[in-house]
Parts: structure tokens; sequence; C-alpha cells
């Protein structure tokens, strides 16, 4: 197996949970429109796009609209996300993370984000871990969102790695999907059914630590 040199988190889910906050927003943005948004509904967004995810919650309450219409509505949901995550703390960071980040740079192994949200850098500051990536890609960096593999592949050029030496850590479906069209390895996080294509899943980070990773992927 490849030695690791690189690893990259997706934020939603892994780092810390917004995915609460999203479906907020989203959920608001239905009730204004007139039909209800579902937790369940919401499943299909995890992982892709705005204007994405707009486009599935308009599916789902069966409307369509022209696109500036739409660029209206995914704005004036991003501004409702964006009160929302104003108000994030360190202690929202999911259990194990601040602790994986900081092992695995202690170790030589170099950390970048690899996420689809345009609001990864405010949320990175309000949370505290602004200075434990390496490098961070998000929405504002690449126009092709998962399960594309852009993201991850100008992640793994900003590490100055080739992605065969990087492992991705993701929650969705979509991200798991990204990694491998990447050429990379993965670690789901949460449900092993939904995540079945990740080489290892497990349910939170919580534990799992650098000597975990080797263990995992190169004593094999």
């Amino acid at each position: 197996m490849n030695e690791i040199k690189a690893c990259i988190f997706d934020l939603d889910g892994v780092v810390v949970d917004t995915a609460k906050y999203h479906y907020l927003a989203w959920k608001r943005l239905a009730q204004e429109l007139g039909f209800e948004f579902t937790e369940q509904h919401n499943e299909r967004l995890k992982g892709v796009s705005r204007m994405r995810s707009l486009e599935i919650l308009l599916e789902v309450g069966g409307l369509s609209f022209p696109l500036d219409e739409m660029e209206r509505m995914a704005a004036k949901k991003n501004a409702w996300y964006v009160e929302y995550i104003e108000r994030m703390t360190p202690d929202e960071i999911l259990p194990g993370a601040k602790e994986l980040l900081e092992e695995l740079r202690a170790n030589g192994i170099k950390v970048s984000l690899g996420s689809a949200s345009k609001n990864s850098p405010l949320i990175l500051e309000r949370i505290g871990l602004k200075n434990h990536f390496d490098a961070v890609i998000d929405g504002n960096s690449v126009t092709v969102a998962k399960p594309a593999p852009d993201i991850f592949l100008v992640a793994a050029k900003s590490l100055g790695v080739n992605p065969e030496f990087c492992v991705v850590f993701e929650d969705a479906e979509a991200g798991i999907e990204a990694a491998i069209n990447a050429g990379m390895r993965t670690v789901g996080i949460g449900n092993p059914q939904i995540l079945n294509r990740a080489d290892v899943v497990v349910p939170n980070l919580k534990g799992f630590t650098y000597s975990k990773l080797i263990e995992l992927f190169l004593k094999k």
C-alpha cells in the first residue's frame, strides 16, 4: 500500500455539524414557498452544491423557476444560513476531530479541507480551527461539485501531494464517490450501508488516531 502523506477532510458532518443549520434554512425557504421539506428529503442534499440542493428542494415541492429567481432564492437561503453559523462556537466541533487534526500534523501529515461549503472560512474562524489546516479548498475554489473529483484534486495539488498518497474523510455518498474518482483512499463517517464504497467506515472521529490510520491502510 502507498504511504500516507496527506489527509483531506470534508467539513459538514466530519469536523462540525452544520447540516442542521442548512436544514433549518432550506426548510424555512420551503415553508415560504408553501410546502413541507422533511429531514428525509434533506438527506438528498448531503455533499451537493447549493444550486443543486435548490433544484432538489424544488423537485420535492413540484415547482420550477427561472434561473435568476433560483439564484435569488439560493442567496436568501444562504443569508439565513450565515445568520445561524455566525453564532457557532468551538463547542460544536465534532468529537475527535480537533485531536485528529493536531495529531496528523504533529506526525508530518499535511491536512486540507475539501468542502462544498462556500462559508468554510467563516465556520473555521468561529470554531477556532482556522489554523489547523495547511489548505482550505471549498466551494469558492472549484466550479464543479462532488461527485466530480475536482475539489479533492485541487486540495492535493495545493498540498503538493499526489492523489494516491491522500486519504479523504467524508460523511456523504457523493463525497466518497468524488474521492474514489480522484484516486484517493477513503474513510467514511456515518452509516456503512450508505457509505459502502468507502475503504473504511467509522461512526465518528472519536478515538480515531494517527496510529489507527496507519494500521488501517498500511499494515494490511
